[in-house]
């Protein structure tokens, strides 16, 4: 996992409030939810706010892979869960700091039944 994604892409992913993650069911259908994105250290990621029942969240991870679509640019990912007290820690804190104005919305991103959601996302 040492690929990154080109500077724009993630300057796309940093600057934009909701973006659209696509994914495939295990039956081969294609699913497109709108999610909320964050960059931490250069490295975007994801957290499901339904934590494990989240459907792209199961899709993504079972395939390993999906796409994030910023203002009509698809950008094909590779995704991990990722658990490991820096990212969860970052990525609440990206989540604070970008969303601060959003409530309720925030809080449930940020319980503690949904922090082992969180995706590191990479180039396809």
């Amino acid at each position: 996992m040492n690929a990154a994604f080109a500077a724009d892409v993630i300057k796309s992913f940093d600057e934009t409030g909701v973006v659209e993650i696509e994914t495939v069911s295990p039956k081969g259908t294609k699913n497109s939810v709108k999610i909320w994105i964050v960059v931490v250290d250069g490295v975007p990621y994801v957290r499901s706010v339904r934590g494990s029942r989240g459907r792209w969240y199961r899709e993504l991870l079972a395939r390993g892979e999906g796409a994030i679509v910023v203002r009509g640019k698809r950008t094909a990912v590779k995704a991990k869960q990722d658990t490991t007290k820096a990212a969860i820690e970052g990525t609440s804190d990206a989540l604070r700091r970008k969303y601060r104005t959003s409530g309720a919305s925030l809080a449930s991103m940020l319980r503690a039944d949904v922090l082992d959601t969180t995706v590191r996302l990479t180039p396809d």
